[in-house]
């Protein structure tokens, strides 16, 4: 089992981007497996994580879907804002001291607001248009990862 915590979209959210990627050459992300990563954890302890994530701030915002990008280096569509929103940064500057306080290992690398929908993808000639799709952040959540499957552990309220 593998932690990570992420934001969900509302379910028409992340129907219209499913039927976005399905456009598309490639293996798309299954429509209640759309996310935004914040913090990957692999192995790690629930509870531990948990008890990080309630000492993290953040506040109520939306997550603009303005933009659609190919990465060479590992094969993937994603889409995700032009430019990360501030109250997003805060959540996650916030989320990942936390869990460095609490001796979680993350990646060292600067965070980058994406949403991955289609893997082993051939680059597109062109971008379809995006849909108009609203994401409202209210709240972000652990999710154990079990081959595949997805599992919300605990969910988290922002102010």
């Amino acid at each position: 089992m593998r932690l990570f915590f992420a934001l969900w979209p509302p379910a028409p959210t992340a129907a219209a981007l499913h039927a976005w990627a399905g456009g598309l050459d490639g293996r798309a992300t299954r429509s209640e497996n759309v996310h935004l990563t914040l913090a990957f954890l692999g192995e790690a302890d629930e509870r531990k994580a948990a008890a990080a994530a309630t000492r993290a701030k953040g506040r109520k915002h939306h997550l603009p879907l303005q933009r659609a990008e190919y990465w060479r280096h590992n094969r993937i569509v994603w889409v995700g804002p032009a430019d990360t929103p501030p109250l997003l940064l805060e959540l996650v500057k916030s989320l990942h001291g936390e869990l460095r306080a609490a001796d979680f290992v993350l990646e060292d690398r600067p965070f980058a607001a994406h949403v991955t929908l289609l893997r082993k993808a051939k680059r597109p000639a062109a971008f379809p248009a995006l849909p108009a799709a609203e994401w409202p952040v209210g709240e972000f959540s652990l999710v154990a990862s079990v081959h595949g499957r997805y599992r919300i552990v605990e969910t988290f309220q922002l102010r």
